[in-house]
């Protein structure tokens, strides 16, 4: 039986835990070979050394472009090509519009929406040059809310991602390159414990938080040929907490 990735390489940041880890897990099931990159060395290697295919631990700053540059020539030396990338990697602490200091509002952006701009040119350079190529990346529910749950650079960055997304699909549909986003609500994670969260599941219309397992399966979805005719897209995975 052949899985939906095999012979395909694939780049998740962030893939130490949670929302990555559980990708890296799902396209290694279905046969990718993956680098896992985590700014905590520790997490990435831990996901890399549990996956059934071959995989490589790579510690990454997204925020930071000689690191991503540097982690990107790794994945190239090591497997000699990149077929995906999943830009995973994000930052959130809760504040208020009026308690949002200058660094927070920074290290939110450069994390999530830098990050995310950096792999995805890195990513594009490579890509152009063998005509195909695949984009995922992870926005929010907040795009749309404006966060009800998260402060507001949390909410711009991921907006900015949607944004990115589209412009990055115009630019690499001609190229044989697609790109899509997707919009987690309340999945089960370190990242949602917070008390806000707790209202927002009462909330969900399905009843319950999501799971990681949820998000890494619609990225599969985008990631293999069952979505080929898909580019330019966010797709809400939020048990019906927002429809539009």
């Amino acid at each position: 039986m052949t899985g939906k990735l095999d012979n395909k390489i694939a780049l998740v940041t962030g893939g130490g835990r949670g929302i990555g880890r559980a990708i890296c897990q799902v396209f290694a099931r279905q046969g990718a070979r993956l680098a896992v990159a985590d700014i905590d060395a520790d997490t990435a290697q831990e996901t890399a050394q549990s996956l059934p295919t071959e995989a490589i631990a790579i510690e990454m700053d997204v925020s930071s472009k000689s690191a991503v540059d540097a982690g990107f020539a790794r994945v190239l030396d090591h497997f000699g090509r990149l077929d995906i990338l999943v830009n995973n990697a994000g930052y959130l602490t809760y504040s208020s519009f009026e308690e949002c200091s200058e660094e927070l509002w920074d290290r939110t952006i450069d994390i999530n929406l830098k990050g995310c701009f950096l792999c995805s040119q890195a990513a594009l350079t490579h890509m152009r040059e063998r005509g195909q190529g695949n984009i995922i990346s992870m926005s929010s529910l907040a795009a749309k809310t404006g966060g009800i749950a998260a402060g507001p650079p949390y909410a711009a960055a991921k907006a900015g991602i949607y944004a990115l997304t589209i412009n990055l699909a115009r630019l690499g549909a001609p190229l044989g390159i697609r790109a899509n986003a997707i919009a987690p609500g309340v999945i089960d994670t370190i990242m949602t414990q917070a008390a806000a969260h707790k209202d927002l599941t009462k909330a969900i219309p399905l009843g319950v938080k999501g799971t990681p397992e949820d998000v890494a399966n619609s990225a599969l979805f985008l990631a293999c040929d069952d979505s080929r005719h898909i580019t330019g897209e966010l797709l809400d995975v939020n048990g019906g907490l927002f429809m539009d």
